[in-house]
């Protein structure tokens, strides 16, 4: 009997962080984590399944989880070996199935979906292989990394034979990269003390305790009022002093000009560089901005909506540091071709990782970026927010600022079962609780 591909069970999550102002910023200010959660199922006898999500903020989490639940029809009675084999063609055939594609093409709520099952599957397959998924890609061949690009619409700026030569000269160090992950780690940042909505204290508490912790860079939210983010900054720039870098982040709320002036009154307190300064969408518009701004640097791509508006933000000259989400584009297939980008303009890549899970599996990305694609972490750190790991059975481990390489097999999606029943929206106990003026 061959084993299949039994179907998808989805799952709306959710956690009332707005609570405590946990993940709040100058465009979300009372976000609720949440992910559009999906299991993939088969018949194979072996208990294993595989875990992904679409990362949410709350409302529109059952719109997402509904569109994952669409893409049952896409999986359910495939061959699990066959389909774990050739995920370059699952991707392919996903995100270019003419209805869906209407969608978008390749962005938005589809999209995000295509990413939930797409990261499922890989989980699935490094855990029938018995690996963490950085080192299952990691020891990929290069011509197998190709396999899993789709190189439309990028080949004007990277064609495949020059992502495979990318490829071919990072193969010789790959093993001492890898023995230098497993013995030190991943840098990281850390965006716990800045939330726009803690008091003057929590900061300068939090602050204090980051460089403790051995974090050398941590991020502020700007963006709501100028004076109160010249506050701040002298607040954290006095807590940690000169040498650690700290890094703003406007969440998209300006227009060009007035990013530009923005950054300029913040500019006496060193800013290490500003994230998202405008629209995501607006390519020229963070051109614009870096020119202008510089030397403080320009950092974006948590909300691009694919491989083609990072091709042109690399182009356009608009990024010091690209930002790749691992689940707002579509999945490991597609970040993968964003790493290759990333290398070929030679912009260093430091990952969105703020919201529940994507501390999580960001980590392997990066990491096989190091071992793989890249062969570097000079420059660069993954972002780190301390909230929410307790829910997952492989949390990510830190020590002294540095994120340790995952050893458990898959991709490090799994959410404990109780949490699956304790904050299903809405009728899990945590949320009937809130509702009934219970809740903490």
């Amino acid at each position: 009997m061959v084993a299949k591909i039994t179907g998808l069970r989805t799952y709306d999550i959710r956690f009332p962080t707005s609570r405590e102002l946990d993940g709040s910023d100058a465009m979300n200010p009372a976000p609720d984590y949440s992910a559009s959660y999906v299991v993939i199922d088969t018949d194979a006898g072996d208990g294993l399944e595989g875990h992904g999500f679409a990362f949410t903020i709350g409302r529109g989490n059952d719109v997402q989880t509904a569109a994952i639940q669409g893409l049952e029809f896409a999986v359910a009675g495939r061959p699990v070996q066959d389909t774990l084999d050739d995920l370059g063609g699952m991707w392919r055939e996903l995100v270019h199935d003419s209805q869906l594609r209407w969608l978008g093409p390749e962005k938005g709520v589809v999209h995000m979906a295509i990413a939930a099952v797409v990261n499922a599957l890989w989980d699935l397959k490094a855990k029938r292989a018995g690996k963490p998924l950085w080192q299952l890609l990691a020891e990929l061949t290069p011509e197998q990394i190709i396999e899993l690009v789709d190189f439309r619409y990028l080949s004007d700026a990277l064609a495949p034979g020059e992502a495979l030569e990318i490829l071919r000269r990072a193969e010789p160090g790959r093993a001492a990269r890898l023995a230098k992950l497993r013995d030190g780690g991943y840098p990281a940042y850390t965006t716990t003390p800045g939330w726009l909505g803690y008091s003057d204290e929590k900061l300068r508490r939090l602050c204090r305790e980051a460089v403790e912790q051995g974090f050398r860079q941590l991020k502020l939210k700007v963006g709501a009022d100028l004076t109160d983010d010249i506050r701040r900054m002298r607040i954290a720039r006095e807590e940690v002093g000169p040498d650690i870098r700290i890094a703003v982040d406007a969440n998209q709320r300006w227009d060009v000009g007035t990013a530009i002036d923005w950054v300029r009154e913040l500019a006496p307190f060193d800013p290490w560089w500003v994230e998202e300064p405008t629209s995501p969408d607006d390519v020229l518009g963070h051109a614009a901005i870096a020119q202008a701004i510089a030397p403080v640097r320009v950092a974006s791509g948590e909300h691009a909506a694919n491989r083609v508006v990072f091709k042109q933000l690399l182009q356009a000259n608009a990024l010091s540091y690209l930002q790749l989400d691992v689940a707002r584009v579509a999945g490991v297939n597609e970040n993968v071709a964003i790493l290759l980008l990333a290398a070929k303009f030679g912009v260093p890549v430091c990952p969105h990782a703020g919201g529940v899970g994507l501390c999580e599996l960001v980590q392997h990305l990066a990491m096989f970026d190091f071992v793989a694609v890249s062969g570097s972490m000079d420059d660069r750190v993954i972002e780190y927010v301390d909230h929410l790991h307790e829910h997952f059975v492989d949390p990510v481990t830190l020590r002294e600022g540095r994120y340790l390489a995952p050893s458990r097999p898959g991709f490090s999606a799994e959410l404990r079962p109780g949490t699956l029943v304790d904050y299903a929206y809405p009728h899990g106990p945590v949320w009937t609780s809130i509702a009934e003026g219970t809740g903490a």
